[in-house]
């Protein structure tokens, strides 16, 4: 079966457009509710959500599709997709929902699933639960119809929690931190947590309107943060996106430190204490080529994953690893969070920043990286420009002129109407020219009939 509904991380669309509508999150909720409830006993559900105005909406539909199909709902209000992960089985929940689209626009949402292991469901379960809604699915009779009930405590309950994660012998005091939360699902709870382990925190993007999520703030757009921390000569910065699955930090010069670099940082100091299991870190094929030098020059192991980081933490499960994650930030530590969590994350930067006496910028520099490119190239609904063959014959040609000179990862997004076309080479120049033909193809394919199939290459 082909799958329609969900792609490399949940369910993703704008927000009243097929399939963020109320009726079709109606429908899936009750498939979801089937899914999990085969057994016919009484089950639980919670729901978390960040601040994007379309949230009220999807929740309500959510709630009306699981209650129909028997479940109580436990709805949390705004939380971190990582908080839901964690407070699904510690209530013995059945599943956990987040409402979020994470790092995009306020008027994109989405929904990602956890099951009562509080890890994300896989590609099987994904599909069939899509094979559910295909179904004229049952409700239960009226006196089965589920109840509702709001976790006030919620946010209490996480705060303590992510403190426990630092070592009892580690404190914040002294350290002043500009912490940005992108006026998403962290902006109660991230400031708690670091006033409350002593540190002096400036806050930003903590003031939430419904539409101002991810809006030139957070871990994507950091320049407000990092002008944030010159301005108050603060130690370090550290910057969430919309639901705080994501984190990028901000050294005292102001410079923007990715995850790549955050995860050489935490795996070379977790290693150094045989903290990391089996001396591996796990990434995706878009880590940057130095970050794999770097853990070869520290006896330490590399391995890579395709781009999503439920495919990171299946990997990490699968091979028994702890760290993991995606130079987009997502960091998964899964001693702690059984997915990437940015506050959890930050904490263990600014315990390697208290333990080490040094500078931010001292720390977070751990090797040199190859020089990346980059390029998102929109597209048109409906077309598919890898498909085609001018695209195909400029992608051979460009990884025959980088041979062992580099390396290029083209795909399409998962989230988003986008080609992403990435290149690595310390030869530069070559490297640009290589990647211009090959977004010139693109672009020229996106906008062009679609009578060139893959297919017809020989």
């Amino acid at each position: 079966m082909n799958r329609k509904i969900f792609g490399t991380d949940g369910v993703r669309g704008r927000a009243n457009v097929y399939p963020m509508t109320a009726a079709t999150i109606v429908h899936l909720a009750t498939a979801v509710g089937h899914y999990f409830g085969r057994d016919h006993k009484r089950h639980r559900v919670v729901i978390g959500k960040d601040t994007r105005r379309s949230c009220y909406m999807l929740e309500n539909a959510l709630t009306a599709g699981f209650t129909a199909a028997g479940m109580d709902v436990f709805a949390l209000g705004p939380m971190p997709t990582p908080a839901v992960g964690r407070l699904t089985p510690s209530m013995r929940a059945d599943i956990g929902v987040m409402i979020s689209a994470s790092h995009n626009p306020h008027y994109d949402n989405g929904i990602k699933f956890f099951g009562p292991d509080g890890y994300k469901l896989n590609d099987q379960a994904e599909a069939e639960i899509e094979e559910l809604m295909m179904r004229d699915l049952p409700l239960v009779d009226a006196e089965y119809v589920g109840r509702v009930t709001r976790l006030n405590d919620a946010v209490s309950r996480y705060v303590e929690y992510v403190k426990t994660t630092l070592a009892e012998r580690v404190r914040l005091d002294g350290l002043k931190v500009v912490l940005d939360c992108a006026n998403g699902a962290a902006y109660k709870i991230a400031p708690e947590v670091l006033w409350e382990l002593g540190a002096e925190v400036i806050p930003i993007g903590v003031t939430p309107n419904g539409y101002n999520i991810n809006e030139d703030c957070g871990s994507t757009s950091p320049a407000r943060a990092a002008r944030a921390v010159l301005e108050h000569k603060a130690d370090v910065g550290i910057c969430l996106d919309g639901d705080a699955d994501r984190v990028s930090i901000i050294d005292e010069t102001g410079a923007v430190v990715d995850g790549d670099q955050i995860m050489a940082l935490l795996a070379t100091s977790w290693a150094a204490t045989s903290r990391l299991r089996n001396k591996t870190l796990v990434a995706t094929v878009m880590s940057n080529l130095g970050l794999e030098r770097h853990m070869h020059r520290h006896g330490l192991r590399l391995e890579r994953t395709p781009v999503g980081d439920r495919y990171v933490v299946e990997k990490m499960r699968a091979g028994g690893f702890n760290m993991g994650g995606e130079q987009s930030g997502h960091i998964v530590l899964t001693d702690y969070a059984t997915t990437g969590d940015g506050l959890v994350a930050g904490l263990q930067v600014l315990a390697a920043l208290q333990e080490s006496g040094r500078k931010a910028s001292e720390i977070c520099r751990q090797f040199e990286p190859v020089p990346q490119m980059l390029r998102n190239i929109k597209i048109k609904p409906g077309t598919a420009p890898l498909e085609q063959l001018t695209v195909q014959q400029a992608i051979t040609q460009g990884n025959a002129q980088l041979h062992k000179k580099g390396r290029l990862l083209i795909r399409k997004s998962g989230t988003e109407p986008l080609i992403r076309v990435m290149g690595e080479s310390e030869d530069e120049g070559l490297l640009n020219g290589v990647m211009q033909v090959i977004v010139n193809e693109i672009e020229a394919a996106t906008y062009a009939p679609q009578h060139q199939p893959l297919s017809a290459v020989g």
